[in-house]
């Protein structure tokens, strides 16, 4: 009989507590099932990374400016239900010329800490029926987003990936909205502990 997706030996409580998933949290049948589980989220790359590819074109059509991706599918982190999440570095003076750009071309969402001390804008649009979330951050923000994302890709692991994204899909499962969405923060955490990206409150893709 196969296990249901959501069944698990893992102590959810402990691991949100410590704030991070390693392989030794895992007992080897369940990490089987996670690997199993992330190489079949992985199915959905080709087809993210063309929507990716189209909409970092218009982006940088629209504010002269190349976007990086900020998101879960950039870290290798996504499920299936995933948006993406690209993020430009933007002049602070020039917030308001930025809003008129993109006026009847993405939905603004709002204004979000980044940090202490900064915000981003954030605005979405869609490309072939996914989701695309914009957040315009300060110059030097993204300069700190673009470091940070560079150490995840060097130093986070394929197991740390897998473990990652297994309690973030027993989260989602599970119903534990507000832990999954706490969850998914927990990797800039760790790599970057100075960057506080709060996540877009009516927001609830991967």
């Amino acid at each position: 009989m196969t296990t249901p997706d959501h069944v698990t030996l893992l102590d959810l409580d402990a691991i949100r507590a410590k704030g991070w998933a390693e392989r030794a949290d895992v007992p080897d049948a369940e990490f089987d099932r996670a690997e199993a589980f992330y190489t079949s989220m992985r199915a959905h790359d080709e087809r993210l990374h063309t929507v990716r590819v189209q909409a970092s074109a218009l982006i940088e059509q629209w504010t002269g400016h190349q976007p990086r991706d900020v998101g879960s599918f950039g870290t290798r982190l996504n499920l299936e239900t995933s948006d993406l999440d690209l993020g430009i570095g933007y002049p602070v003076e020039r917030r308001d010329e930025l809003m008129a750009t993109l006026d009847g071309r993405a939905r603004f969402l709002g204004e979000r800490h980044t940090s202490f001390s900064t915000t981003r804008l954030v605005f979405t649009f869609t490309v072939d029926d996914i989701e695309i979330d914009l957040s315009a951050l300060t110059v030097d923000d993204f300069a700190v987003a673009g470091r940070m994302l560079d150490q995840i890709d060097a130093a986070m692991s394929h197991d740390e990936r897998v473990c990652h994204t297994w309690v973030k899909h027993l989260l989602r499962a599970t119903g534990r909205l507000e832990d999954y969405a706490a969850w998914k923060l927990v990797t800039y955490a760790r790599f970057c502990p100075e960057f506080h990206w709060v996540p877009i409150p009516e927001k609830t893709g991967s």
